[in-house]
């Protein structure tokens, strides 16, 4: 991925006029690019690792896995977020990490991990680093010295069991590696993120990832089935059936540990076989209100496609403004993408029970085009972002999940936080939103903000997240749904956990990592 953006540089695309246009009418911005720095240009930090340091690491994993080279530092500095994203793009120098180290396999992570903390240095695991929310951003905390765990070499897929339909994978491979390798046995994980192109299987589990498809194969999390886990304390394996009364489930502790309790080696998920068919269907709904309702009906009667989501109308708006139509089709109110995977029977037995579904909760069927174009376009919106920065335009999201009840206050609460904490600074917002995964109880809110930057664009963003995150606590819904907690979220952990429940993760954090060496500064207040 490039240093300074999202992707890689064949990705990134100058805006259209379409584009161009609609920010100079509503945020009266030219749309012409700043400039951006050249990497080798970027002062860094000096690094802090000793030559001791360095020799005992050397001597766990090689000469050529312990690097303090400028790009390797600068490419590990943090993850995604428009926050790392502006800071990368600021002048001065970067906090990058003091060196990188890329073990081969668990036993070289226990060896690294026991080095570092005889020797007080920090460690921050590091799958695709495509983390949103400062995941893997090298916070040093009270250590002189930080290190990034670079576990790109664990990219082996070491066993898979297709009667029980299972397959064990090494933390560092990405989405579209691990895709390949299952598919040469004809299965697939079917677990699709919009960071899939770069993101790791480590990554996923550390972070409760949940892809497109939830409806259809659930969240990340209900895929684990084992895990193996390197700790300062020493190696876990959970997970021995597919389902145990032995106690709580242990392996709760470390799907969503974010690399702060231990450093996850290998997974072992359910995987199916790869769809024999996919069916593509969009609706329209007359307003979000009736969308939402739609969606509710169809997941509670047992109905969910593979995918569903629900734009409301600013977003559906701003889609059409981009492209002129969706699918070569006018669409009022809120547009909703449908798709469906499976055998070609029960494609088309759960396509009709559905659709009997959103018609008589009053959607009307626009065809297979728009839907078939959002899954062509679906992991290039990071790059629109990109982009927006470029032009002096703020762009970023924020995620949430509440119950069915809850979901239009919810909503109603973060757009008004957004509009009134930008607002209040001269930048009156444009917020977006989305229903992207659905529940039988409930439903996430996805919302994309985008206003004109200030002369501080990180702090005009500060501004606007920590009133978000008030209103989102104070409303009933949850502080992340799918994003992570990383440090972005950290401040209000206690709320959504109870003082008691932190009190739980130090303790846990204690008796795994004593030292308190593993990514400090993240998910345990």
């Amino acid at each position: 991925m490039v240093w300074d953006a999202w992707g890689i540089p064949a990705g990134h695309k100058p805006l259209s006029a379409q584009i161009r246009g609609l920010l100079t009418q509503v945020f009266g911005v030219s749309g012409d690019p700043l400039p951006r720095r050249d990497e080798h240009d970027v002062p860094l930090r000096e690094s802090a690792l000793t030559p001791g340091q360095r020799a005992e690491l050397v001597e766990v994993v090689g000469a050529a896995n312990v690097s303090t080279g400028h790009r390797d530092r600068l490419r590990h500095a943090g993850g995604k977020s428009t926050p790392d994203l502006l800071r990368r793009r600021a002048d001065g120098p970067q906090d990058a990490p003091d060196a990188v180290v890329f073990p081969a396999d668990h036993e070289q992570v226990l060896a690294v991990l026991a080095v570092c903390a005889e020797h007080a240095v920090a460690v921050v695991p590091f799958g695709g680093g495509t983390s949103v929310v400062g995941g893997v951003d090298p916070v040093r905390g009270r250590f002189a010295t930080v290190i990034t765990l670079d576990l790109r070499r664990l990219d082996a897929v070491t066993r898979i069991d297709p009667i029980s339909g299972t397959a064990t994978l090494g933390a560092g491979l990405t989405g579209p590696r691990a895709e390949e390798l299952l598919g040469a046995h004809g299965l697939s994980l079917g677990h699709f993120p919009q960071s899939f192109e770069f993101a790791s299987i480590g990554g996923f589990a550390a972070t409760r990832s949940s892809g497109q498809a939830s409806a259809g194969y659930g969240r990340f999390d209900d895929m684990v089935q084992r895990l193996k886990i390197a700790t300062p304390s020493g190696t876990l394996e959970l997970g021995r059936a597919p389902a145990s009364a032995a106690g709580p489930d242990l392996r709760e502790l470390f799907v969503g540990s974010e690399g702060a309790l231990g450093v996850v080696t290998e997974v072992t998920l359910r995987v199916h076989p790869v769809p024999e068919t996919i069916a593509y269907q969009a609706w329209s709904f007359p307003d979000f209100e009736t969308g939402v309702a739609a969606l509710r009906s169809v997941v509670q009667a047992g109905a969910a496609p593979t995918v569903l989501r629900l734009s409301d109308e600013a977003e559906t708006g701003v889609n059409l403004a981009r492209s002129g139509n969706v699918g070569g089709k006018s669409v009022a109110g809120c547009l909703a993408i449908t798709t469906y995977e499976g055998t070609a029977a029960h494609v088309a037995a759960r396509s009709a029970e559905a659709a009997a579904v959103l018609v008589a909760a009053g959607g009307a069927a626009l065809g297979a085009t728009p839907a078939e174009e959002w899954e062509h376009g679906r992991f290039a919106a990071p790059y629109l972002r990109d982009a927006l920065l470029d032009v002096g335009v703020l762009c970023e999201t924020l995620e949430t999940a509440t119950t069915w009840s809850n979901l239009a206050a919810l909503k109603t609460e973060v757009t008004t936080a957004l509009t009134n904490a930008l607002g209040a600074q001269g930048t009156p917002p444009l917020v977006m939103c989305h229903i992207s995964h659905t529940y039988p109880t409930g439903a996430s809110l996805y919302f994309t903000v985008v206003a004109k930057q200030r002369d501080d664009p990180i702090s005009q963003w500060q501004v606007a997240k920590r009133a978000v995150g008030d209103a989102i606590i104070a409303a009933g819904g949850t502080i992340t749904h799918h994003h992570a907690v990383g440090t972005d979220h950290r401040p209000w952990l206690p709320d959504e956990v109870g003082d008691l429940g932190v009190r739980v993760l130090r303790a846990v954090k204690a008796e795994l990592d004593p030292a308190g060496i593993l990514n400090p500064g993240k998910l345990v207040p």
